[in-house]
């Protein structure tokens, strides 16, 4: 079965065998040793200096990450400005509320960019004692497959001096980020998603000089305490040992590859592939292609076909694609290029597409 999904992924073998390494116990050097490996190679996805940045490992998915970068990096006295166009901007919404993080939302049209006029009247109109000292966001909100302009938001926190922070959960390892960007002080990312690993450990990339001011909010997932033993080579718990074994496996075999730029090229082919064969039968996309992730994109439905029939018929071709969220699951359905997946994978696919959309028609795609 392949996954068309936003993760997990499809894996490799080699990513597959290394779940069946040996046992470790997370108090031997040999797994510390394993540790250091992945945060190294973590930072040489966009070539970061450890001395400026940090990666810190969390066993936990994705939304672990998102929260433990928002509890720890947002100070008690500090105020947050979200931008919301999807699912994953109100989870960031949800997390700030549990955490009483004084936070302003800014709500768009989940089928629109953010807009840059409005934002940046929200960060001018606030009095001086009341100014947003930080701004989240999502980079690609997988609710539509949109990839937010992350260089027109972080010019507005820069010329404010607002720090901002990233939820790169289903871009980071193909998408650009800019790190060299001053506001930029973390970003959320996860194994399972363009590393190609399984699910069970995320990560915070943390500029070293935001810790000064990073508060303690929860206990599992303190960032501070995390970094803090994970540079000493220690861990304060039990870690997914194994996903650790998946995570490096997928990080050896993604610089192996190329690195991000190849497998940015290698999503956008096969993007492109599905763009264009949907577009051959007539569906279209959601978003812009100037504005969408090459990771994911959302289609829509054809007039008279249901989401559960065409997910069942290419289930039964060895496919399986995923639903709109919320309203959306009656009028689009989402096709994701993460994993191991080739051309000819698209071809089939494309092929399983329109036996439902034109059965009495043998359509081949190449």
């Amino acid at each position: 079965m392949l996954l068309l999904n936003p993760g997990p992924v499809t894996l490799t073998e080699s990513v597959r065998s290394s779940l069946l390494q040996p046992d470790l116990c997370h108090r031997e050097s040999e797994f510390f040793d394993l540790q250091d490996e992945i945060k190294m190679r973590i930072l040489k996805v966009y070539a970061l200096d450890p001395a400026e940045w940090a990666a810190v490992l969390i066993t936990g998915s994705g939304t672990a990450a998102v929260e433990s970068m928002l509890a720890a990096l947002i100070p008690k006295t500090g105020r947050l400005l979200i931008v919301e166009n999807g699912v994953y901007g109100d989870r960031i919404a949800q997390i700030a509320a549990q955490y009483d993080i004084v936070h302003t939302r800014i709500v768009g049209d989940w089928m629109q960019e953010p807009n840059l006029d409005v934002i940046a009247a929200e960060l001018d109109a606030t009095p001086k004692d009341q100014r947003f000292t930080h701004l989240a966001m999502v980079h690609h909100e997988t609710t539509t497959g949109r990839l937010n302009d992350l260089h027109s938001l972080s010019k507005l926190c820069r010329e404010r001096g607002i720090k901002l922070l990233v939820d790169a959960v289903s871009s980071f390892g193909a998408e650009p980020l800019d790190f060299s960007d001053e506001s930029l002080v973390g970003i959320a990312a996860t194994a399972n998603k363009c590393l190609h690993a399984v699910p069970g450990v995320s990560f915070v990339i943390v500029r070293r000089s935001a810790l000064i001011q990073a508060t303690c909010r929860t206990y599992y997932l303190d960032l501070v305490r995390l970094v803090r033993l994970q540079d000493q080579r220690n861990t304060p718990f039990t870690p997914a040992v194994h996903a650790y074994y998946a995570l490096a496996a997928a990080l050896r075999e993604f610089e192996k590859q190329g690195g991000r730029s190849a497998r940015y090229q290698h999503y956008s082919a096969l993007a492109e592939q599905v763009r264009t064969g949907m577009e051959a039968l007539g569906i279209e996309s959601v978003i812009p292609i100037s504005q969408s992730s090459v990771v994911l994109r959302a289609y829509r439905l054809p007039t008279g076909l249901t989401y559960a029939r065409l997910h069942d018929a290419l289930k039964a071709e060895g496919f399986v694609i995923y639903a709109g969220q919320g309203d959306l699951s009656k009028t689009l359905f989402r096709i994701s290029t993460m994993g191991n997946l080739t051309a000819a994978d698209i071809c089939r696919l494309l092929e399983g597409v329109a036996k439902v959309i034109e059965p009495k028609d043998e359509l081949t795609f190449t």
